[in-house]
């Protein structure tokens, strides 16, 4: 049990009303699990949908801006580790599901192990090694918020915000059981512990001529 869940639960277990409160968390968790059941029988292709606190979360249409740049990111990844064979990396309709919510990230990359679990039908994915959020005004509270407790508490080594309208990535790599920050900036590069060897000019994230030209030195490399 992470210290987070230990703070939680401490108070709770001298309190009086601790068979209350339990009778209650019983029933919440038994409710929730019917509701996210129905979100997977009734989520289709065509929806970016996500399912958290016990709630069904529809994404409307993003900016064109946050298209190019969640692109920018996966074409990064993905042509990296393709040719490193490093593992497997998806985009924004991979479902990855942690023990209580649901969540569709921008780009995921899962290493070796998981990767080798992942099949042709596979539409349930495991927790991510690596996660990118694009910031949106709609996503932001959820992306600092839920996820990132989430993705801290459950074993995600690695976490980017980017915020697409700034030009600014921001880079958590875990330290334990915790996320700390490790870069913060527009300018310089990033390098990625969790994709060894991934380092990349973080222009390359937001400028479509060093976005080419990042890829063509992973090409040649």
């Amino acid at each position: 049990m992470n210290h987070g869940i230990d703070a939680v639960i401490e108070p709770l277990l001298h309190s009086p009303c601790l068979p209350e409160i339990a009778q209650v968390l019983q029933t919440r968790v038994r409710d929730e699990a019917a509701r996210r059941q129905e979100f997977y029988e009734e989520i289709s292709d065509d929806q970016k949908a996500e399912f958290i606190d016990g709630e069904v979360i529809l994404h409307s249409p993003a900016r064109n801006k946050h298209i190019v740049v969640r692109q920018h990111l996966e074409t990064l990844f993905r042509t990296y580790v393709g040719l490193q064979g490093l593992g497997h990396v998806l985009g924004e309709k991979c479902l990855c599901i942690f023990p209580r919510n649901d969540y569709e990230p921008d780009v995921v990359f899962f290493g070796p192990e998981k990767a080798a679990e992942l099949t042709d039908d596979t539409m349930k994915f495991p927790i991510p090694d690596l996660v990118v959020e694009v910031l949106s005004d709609s996503t932001e509270s959820r992306d600092r918020g839920v996820k990132f407790e989430d993705f801290e508490a459950h074993g995600v080594a690695e976490y980017w915000i980017v915020d697409a309208d700034a030009e600014v990535v921001e880079q958590y790599v875990r330290h334990g059981d915790r996320f700390h920050l490790a870069l913060k900036s527009g300018s310089g590069e990033v390098a990625s512990p969790t994709v060894a060897g991934f380092c990349i000019p973080i222009r390359a994230i937001f400028d479509p001529a060093e976005n080419l030209a990042t890829l063509r030195r992973f090409m040649m490399a």
